[in-house]
């Protein structure tokens, strides 16, 4: 994260610095509880707030729930208990500092984390720095080695047999998927019906249990550099849980835009993986089962799950706008 990617806090999302400083201190953060704060936002992401503390010649990072946020998929303890416990068995991720469930203080639970530094590769930093194919090709096998590292963590040994219940995952994804489309519904859209019913009718019988991300793509990771060979931060865990490796490649699929897709798909999905160098959707998978050792079957049903998975938290995102919590443009 660098300040280069944030922008003015909009008065709708701005923050009760008085109450604000008064935790900070209480937590050992700042040294005067009268110190001024000045509060940037993160402008990546739909989901979770992150925003840039500027403090004492410190800089922090503060995650809270969006305003007028679904519930579920923002549990701020959750994530901060994530980052706590992987942060000695997975050395790509920042360090945490507080937590509070109080929402007196902000509105939300909260927590504060040390700020990371590094290249975030979205669409537009990639197009500004005309990346070679070769260096895509370093990028893309980085990525990858990284998401296996993540699937390969002992979650038992780490405190984290408790997040989750990996048993049953992926029927219950389909089930509670299907369940928050139907809460963030604004139209009827009758392909929504089918899509569910395809899924419930091909789901795998039988799936290997891991520590998955659930939003692993460029732009949730850090490169420590432009030599592209090391990734230093793996960002926005709120949606990690335990479950099927499979499912959360799937995911990472939906995201995967290729040169060759349509266009409407590449405009609503910008994405570096569009640029050459880059794999396919399925050499990704092929480079995956060969870093992972896991044999891949029933591929479509995941990538049609992670289609799927992809159009509801967009019409949750727009949910949020359509009922007026949020005046952000982009949704």
């Amino acid at each position: 994260m660098s300040s280069d990617n944030t922008i003015k806090v909009s008065k709708e999302e701005a923050l009760q610095l008085d109450h604000l400083r008064q935790f900070l201190y209480e937590h050992n953060l700042i040294n005067d509880v009268k110190s001024n704060i000045e509060t940037r936002r993160f402008s990546g992401g739909f989901s979770n707030l992150t925003y840039l503390l500027l403090v004492e010649n410190k800089e922090y990072v503060l995650r809270r729930p969006p305003f007028g946020a679904v519930k579920r998929g923002h549990d701020m303890s959750r994530e901060y208990k994530v980052l706590s416990n992987l942060y000695n068995a997975f050395n790509k991720i920042p360090k945490v500092y507080a937590f509070t469930g109080d929402a007196s203080i902000l509105g939300a639970p909260f927590y504060i984390m040390e700020k990371a530094n590094g290249i975030i590769l979205d669409f537009s930093e990639a197009k500004k720095r005309n990346i070679s194919p070769l260096n895509f090709k370093s990028i893309s096998n980085t990525w990858l080695d990284t998401f296996v590292e993540l699937h390969n963590v002992d979650y038992q040994t780490i405190g984290l047999s408790d997040l989750g219940k990996p048993e049953g995952y992926v029927a219950r994804q389909i089930t509670n998927w299907a369940k928050q489309y139907e809460k963030a519904k604004t139209d009827v859209i009758p392909e929504s019906e089918k899509v569910i019913k395809w899924l419930q009718n091909n789901q795998p019988k039988t799936h290997d249990n891991c520590l998955i991300h659930n939003d692993f793509k460029y732009d949730n990771v850090m490169f420590k550099d432009d030599s592209w060979v090391e990734i230093n931060t793996v960002l926005d865990w709120e949606m990690c849980t335990l479950g099927d490796p499979l499912m959360d490649l799937g995911t990472s699929l939906s995201y995967w835009v290729t040169e060759d897709d349509m266009d409407a798909l590449k405009k609503g999905l910008p994405s570096p993986t569009v640029f050459k160098g880059n794999p396919n959707r399925t050499e990704i998978v092929e480079l995956y089962s060969q870093k992972s050792g896991r044999s891949i079957h029933n591929l479509v049903f995941y990538y049609a799950y992670g289609l799927f998975k992809l159009a509801v938290i967009v019409q949750q995102i727009y949910y949020r706008y359509h009922k007026g919590y949020t005046t952000d443009k982009r949704f």
